[in-house]
Formats: C-alpha cells, sequence, structure tokens
C-alpha cells in the first residue's frame, strides 16, 4: 500500500487522488501549493508516490518508467483511499496522463466521478508527432484538463487542433507554461488560483 499525504478537511465535499509528475515528488512545491489551494475550496486531496519516485528517497536514482507500467500503482492508491465521499482522480503531467488511462475503468465501475489533469502531457516537448491522445479520443469519463497555453507538452495552438472527446473540458491558463507559469506582468499564483478554483468548480458541478 502506498503511503498517503493527506490535505484537507475531513468532511469534504470531494477527495482528489492526486499523482505527481515524472521528475518531481508528491511533496513538492507545486504539488504543495496546489494541493493547499483545492483544499480551501472544500477538496480533501490524497497525493501518492510511485515506486520509483518513492526509491529516490532512499538514494536510488530511478528514471521514470513508462506510463503504462504505472496502472497498477495507480488503481492501488485508489483502493486505498477508500469511498467516503465523491471520488475523482488526476495528477500533473504524467501523473495525470496515467490517472487518464484508468478512469475509463474505474467510471464505468461507478468508483470515481471525474479526471482532473493539470498540465497533460500530450506530447514531448519539441516533438509534436508524438501524440499521446489516442485513449482521449473516446474516454467516457467527464474529464477537465488545466493547461497553460504554452505549454511545451502542448500549447493552445496545438491541442485546438486535436481530436478530442467530448467528455474533455479544458481550461487555458493564461500564457502560463508547463507548471502554468506566465511572463510578467501575470503571476503564477494568479494561475494557480484559476487552476485550483476551475478544477473544485467543475467536480462541484460534476459530483
Amino acid at each position: 500500500m502506498p503511503d498517503l499525504l493527506l490535505t484537507g478537511p475531513e468532511d469534504a465535499r470531494f477527495t482528489l487522488v492526486l499523482a505527481h509528475g515524472a521528475g518531481a515528488p508528491m511533496d513538492s512545491g507545486w504539488m504543495n501549493a496546489a494541493s493547499d489551494r483545492l483544499a480551501q475550496h472544500d477538496v480533501h486531496v490524497v497525493r501518492f508516490e510511485f515506486g520509483y519516485m518513492a526509491a529516490r528517497r532512499s538514494g536510488q536514482r530511478k528514471p521514470p518508467p513508462r506510463a503504462e507500467t504505472l496502472l497498477g500503482e495507480y488503481r492501488e492508491a485508489v483502493e486505498a483511499v477508500g469511498s467516503a465521499r465523491p471520488l475523482f482522480i488526476g495528477g500533473k503531467s504524467m501523473g495525470g496522463r496515467v490517472a487518464s488511462m484508468v478512469a475509463d475503468d474505474l467510471f464505468n465501475r461507478g468508483r470515481i466521478f471525474g479526471l482532473v489533469c493539470f498540465g497533460y502531457p500530450f506530447h514531448p516537448p519539441a516533438k509534436p508527432q508524438q501524440l499521446r491522445t489516442a485513449h482521449l479520443l473516446d474516454i467516457s469519463v467527464p474529464t477537465l484538463i488545466c493547461q497553460g497555453e504554452r505549454d511545451p507538452f502542448g500549447t493552445r495552438q496545438e491541442v485546438s487542433g486535436y481530436t478530442l472527446s467530448p467528455r474533455i473540458s479544458l481550461l487555458w491558463l493564461d500564457d502560463g507554461n508547463h507548471d502554468f507559469k506566465p511572463r510578467k506582468p501575470l503571476t503564477l499564483d494568479a494561475n494557480l488560483d484559476l487552476a485550483t478554483a476551475g478544477a473544485a468548480g467543475w467536480m462541484d458541478r460534476a459530483g
């Protein structure tokens, strides 16, 4: 069973299982800031680490594995959370991608209400031809993707040309990069506020 990091009120309206990105742990600055903001919107956030990232805490420098190999670990985390309140899953970057790959099965079994991805990696940087969208064409789970407009993993211009399931909603963060950080005079805090408030509002409607 993975170690879980809990943020937010125990009597919150929803639980969001939130997985980290490929290169940063569950308690990175970005993950802490997003979780704290979601908690302010009455969301109970449950974070966990994939095995390769947890191993780094003991000095083992394991590289990120292929996303397809992490599906079982994500399912284990969901089972560890329980179902005391409406449950959503998601993650930052790779964590959101892995969540998207298990979401339909969990949704069709009545286990989750929806999927929330922060900075979805539509393709590797500088490789727009290597799309990671095949399963997003007909995904049936209600999905929200919060994306920076100039994210090198999928800009607004690029994503506007993709064919995606009508179950997917997109929330664009002004001038944001992969972490939603814009160039001045905009601020990262403003985009994080917008993303987390938008995600909480979307969960309220979906749940």
